[in-house]
């Protein structure tokens, strides 16, 4: 039997030298073009020369018959031994195919393990989502509930101010009217005083009816004088409360717009429209406050009107008692003063008339 391909070294071989295939004379250039063998994926690359070519023994045309008596085409072997040692045996091939489907499968179980990692990390962030948005609907639910109540108590703080503020301008007024009333009686008693200094001689006397005459003009002043100053204290106290009406007015106002955009964002659904997402927007703190601070700003603004309105309260009720302490008192001395000028005429009178009795007389 012969063997056909195998290397030289096989051990079927031996060393018995055959007329068919001549030893090939060791030369410098076969010891150059020699490649030690080795694994795929271990040895070096240039061990492998694809484009090493294949010279096949030369035999002669004629020699045929001689050489080969059977007929058949002789073995055609590498002129090389650098091309025998770069082919791969059959374990080689198993190896590498065994390498191959172990690389193939390591490659699936990381992506199998990837897309598992991946499958848990999408639900994990769904579920993280989902929370933060219960979460989030609930701080606005509670942060709406807050701002109906800061808005109801702003709003009936706004109406006690405003009636109050009304009730004390009409009593500005009410003073303001009486001290323009009080000019008439005080012209009228200095009228009087002027007409009683044209009396002659010794009727130019000062009795009671001059005394209360000055007293009275002098209380009219005094009233006069008094009622104009607690207007100009109104006055000042109507401004304080324009200035806490105004405060209060701007936080109802800013509360309508935070309630307008926290009831529009606690309706939002992931299936609503025109939602934009902007990067950084997480990031971003405009808020100038926080709740605490945010809170005791629309109560100092609240405790601010309610003392106004405790002011305003006492001076429209010192208002009230000066009206009608003055309307007393000038009352008072109109009539000790009629009753005076009625003592006075009635002392003339008696005078007079006996002076004309005794003029009968002389």
């Amino acid at each position: 039997m012969e063997f056909l391909g195998t290397t030289r070294l096989a051990s079927y071989c031996g060393t018995r030298k055959s007329c068919l295939f001549p030893d090939i004379a060791t030369t410098t250039t076969t010891k150059a073009a020699y490649q030690p063998y080795c694994l795929p994926g271990y040895g070096s690359l240039s061990s492998w020369r694809p484009s090493l070519l294949h010279r096949m023994v030369s035999v002669p045309a004629g020699d045929d018959k001689q050489l080969n008596p059977t007929g058949r085409p002789p073995t055609l072997l590498p002129a090389l031994h650098s091309s025998l040692h770069a082919r791969y045996s059959t374990s080689d091939w198993h190896r590498a195919n065994m390498a191959q489907l172990k690389g193939s499968e390591a490659s699936m179980y990381s992506a199998s393990k990837l897309n598992t990692d991946s499958r848990r990390l999408i639900q994990d962030k769904d579920q993280l989502t989902s929370h933060m948005q219960e979460g989030s609907t609930r701080n606005l639910g509670e942060r709406i509930c807050s701002i109906d109540f800061w808005r109801a108590e702003l709003s009936y703080e706004l109406e006690r101010l405003l009636k109050e503020t009304h009730a004390l301008e009409t009593a500005k007024r009410r003073l303001e009217c009486s001290a323009d009333e009080m000019q008439g009686p005080l012209k009228i008693a200095l009228e009087c005083l002027y007409q009683r200094e044209k009396r002659n001689g010794i009727d130019l006397v000062h009795d009671n009816v001059e005394k209360s005459l000055m007293k009275e003009v002098d209380v009219f002043k005094d009233c006069q004088e008094t009622l104009t100053k607690h207007a100009e204290m109104i006055d000042k106290q109507l401004s304080i409360n324009r200035d806490a009406q105004h405060a209060l007015e701007r936080d109802l106002f800013d509360k309508s717009s935070a309630h307008f955009i926290d009831e529009k964002c606690f309706n939002l659904r992931n299936t609503s429209e025109s939602i934009h997402f902007y990067r950084g927007v997480e990031r971003a703190n405009e808020s100038v406050s926080v709740p605490a601070t945010w809170a005791k700003f629309s109560e100092d603004n609240i405790r601010c009107s309610q003392n106004a309105r405790a002011n305003s309260v006492k001076l429209r009720e010192y208002a009230e008692a000066e009206l009608e302490s003055t309307s007393e008192e000038m009352w008072n001395h109109f009539v000790s003063t009629n009753l005076a000028f009625n003592n006075r005429i009635a002392e003339v009178d008696d005078a007079k008339n006996k002076l004309q009795v005794q003029l009968s007389k002389v």
